[in-house]
């Protein structure tokens, strides 16, 4: 049996291990899986966190600052984030992370300008959370601990933690928009965000064999931890893949290759905002902070949610 085929089939047998735990929890009726009661504004106010997130870990990943150099008045006065530096990235990988990181100020701007804003959250972009985190999806401590800044593939894998929520957030609020303002907003972000998302799984797919050094982990078993992982937290069954899957998880059951990750009908999988917050907090609790906000997201819903604590 070979690389692919041995992780092939562990992330069925976890898959399959998340789907039981899933469906004994919901019978209980706990934790809600489904949409909640929310107006447009609510909504896109929820995806805002997750833009504040990714456009200060781009930035300054690429260019060594972030919103208060490049936008100061996107971010309202909010706190500077916590522990982001400057990546040790190739060339074209920084060329790459520094239009995302512009493209993420777009879309600030763009939210701001449409529908109103609000102040930066505190976000934790430290070395230490990502640690925690890569410790969390491995189920172990790593050591050294790892660190996205030191090297291309660990950005890379870092990154990967990051906008596909943001994705599959924008797929579950479209449904639930009702303005033709809104939709067209977050079609508009969902398209580039998408793209993002690509790139980043198709480079680290170039490497999936490969191990991420000094671990005895390769980049494509990184990715099935940390899909996992967010499975785990959101706790509303399997909506997030790595880059090597099972034939059965595969597009039309013919591919063990998932560059894009998706369901049966090769669609994109959706979540409701609950769900999302329990995956950025790190808590698998949308009540509990923590993670990437270690004071809780802004807006309506996320503090309707902290409050609850």
């Amino acid at each position: 049996m070979n690389l692919k085929e041995i992780m092939a089939t562990s992330y069925f047998l976890s898959a399959l291990l998340l789907s039981m735990n899933m469906g004994m929890v919901m019978v209980s009726g706990d934790p809600y899986c489904g949409p909640i009661e929310a107006d447009d504004k609510d909504l896109v106010h929820v995806a805002l966190n997750l833009e504040f997130l990714e456009a200060e870990f781009f930035l300054i990943a690429a260019l060594g600052n972030g919103l208060d150099s490049i936008a100061p008045e996107l971010a309202e006065g909010g706190p500077p984030p916590i522990g982001a530096r400057k990546a040790d990235l190739d060339d074209l990988t920084n060329r790459l992370i520094e239009e995302f990181g512009y493209q993420e100020v777009g879309h600030l701007r763009s939210i701001i300008t449409t529908i109103g804003g609000f102040p930066r959250p505190l976000l934790d972009l430290s070395p230490q959370n990502f640690a925690n985190l890569f410790d969390q999806a491995v189920g172990f401590k790593l050591d050294p601990p790892f660190n996205p800044y030191v090297n291309t593939i660990n950005y890379l894998l870092a990154s990967y933690a990051i906008p596909y929520v943001g994705l599959v957030g924008y797929v579950g609020a479209i449904p639930q928009l009702l303005s033709y303002t809104s939709r067209r907003l977050v079609a508009g972000l969902l398209g580039v965000e998408s793209g993002q998302d690509a790139i980043l799984r198709a480079l680290l797919y170039e490497k999936a064999d490969e191990r991420v050094l000094p671990y005895d982990i390769t980049v494509a078993e990184f990715t099935n931890y940390i899909s996992d992982l967010r499975n785990r937290l959101a706790m509303c069954g399997i909506k997030d893949e790595g880059l090597i899957v099972p034939l059965k998880l595969g597009a039309e059951n013919k591919t063990e290759s998932n560059i894009l990750s998706a369901d049966v009908y090769s669609l994109s999988y959706a979540r409701n905002p609950q769900e999302i917050l329990r995956i950025v907090y790190g808590s698998g609790s949308e009540c509990k902070a923590g993670g990437f906000f270690p004071d809780g997201g802004n807006g309506r819903i996320a503090k309707e949610f902290l409050a609850k604590a």
